[in-house]
């Protein structure tokens, strides 16, 4: 019991992690129908961004700052000086964004070598939390998961009772007539780019203080990005919290109790998924 209860609650922590991640992506890709590949290159390097501003400063959270916004940042010069040129294109979206996450990926390896980094979070934040049935359990993955949680409501706040992001839903729908009335669709599509990279940016941190930043973390959270808004629904922000926490909870229990097939829960649940529901959980027909 008490193992389960650990594994329940890991998945629980690894899919708020996940959804931080894809919540970007969902945003992007899943909203704007914006293919970019580059997503996981954006989280890497908002990692190690928050990692050197953490290290010159001494403050953890100027860290995490940094790391959503200088990946904001670099969203947003993605969405002006590429995206906005290729709308509709998605093969080269695909193509481009293939070639920046290579780009990218060589060149944070020359500057920040092969090495795994680990952050220091605040000192409130280390040690245990004592638990009902496994004793204790690590505070800073509970404040990971509030985190999530908070960052998931804020989303669908802004998605459906604000003015901006009923204007993002609208231009998705149709961008013309939302231009006709006089709405700066270009504008607003920026600043949703910029929003779903610095979520990234974000989760680079958060999510390299709860385990590590290192090359080859990019292609796994963009592997799991696409898993979590395929599963839970192109567009969704509640699919995107649902397909992250069934992708977690597979990945912590297939590691515990069948480790040796423990990769391919993951894409069975995606299988059955497109199965039975091809547009998602709680995504819409196309």
């Amino acid at each position: 019991m008490r193992l389960f209860i650990l594994t329940f609650l890991n998945g629980l922590t690894l899919g708020a992690l996940y959804f931080m991640v894809a919540s970007g992506f969902t945003l992007v890709f899943g909203l704007m129908r914006q293919v970019n590949l580059a997503h996981g290159s954006l989280y890497l390097l908002g990692g190690y961004v928050g990692y050197e501003v953490g290290q010159a400063s001494g403050s953890w959270f100027i860290g995490v700052a940094a790391g959503f916004a200088s990946i904001a940042v670099v969203g947003l010069l993605l969405q002006v000086l590429l995206f906005r040129h290729m709308e509709g294109q998605d093969l080269r979206q695909t193509l481009v964004t293939i070639a920046i996450s290579i780009i990218a990926a060589d060149l944070m390896l020359a500057h920040w070598g092969g090495l795994a980094y680990q952050f220091d979070p605040p000192e409130w934040l280390f040690g245990a939390t004592p638990m009902p049935l496994v004793n204790a359990y690590p505070t800073y993955r509970l404040v990971l998961l509030a985190t999530a949680i908070v960052i998931g409501l804020l989303l669908w706040f802004f998605l459906t009772k604000t003015r901006v992001g009923m204007m993002i839903r609208a231009g998705v729908d149709d961008r013309a007539i939302l231009s006709a009335t006089g709405v700066n669709v270009q504008r607003v599509f920026a600043i949703t780019f910029a929003i779903g990279a610095g979520l990234a940016g974000f989760a680079g941190v958060v999510g390299g203080t709860a385990l590590s930043i290192a090359p080859g973390e990019d292609n796994r959270y963009l592997l799991a990005s696409l898993v979590v808004v395929i599963v839970g629904g192109m567009g969704s922000v509640p699919g995107a919290a649902i397909g992250a926490v069934l992708v977690g909870l597979a990945e912590q229990f297939g590691l515990a109790y069948t480790p040796t097939y423990g990769i391919a829960y993951t894409f069975l649940i995606m299988v059955l998924v497109l199965a039975i529901r091809p547009q998602g959980i709680l995504g819409r027909s196309a």
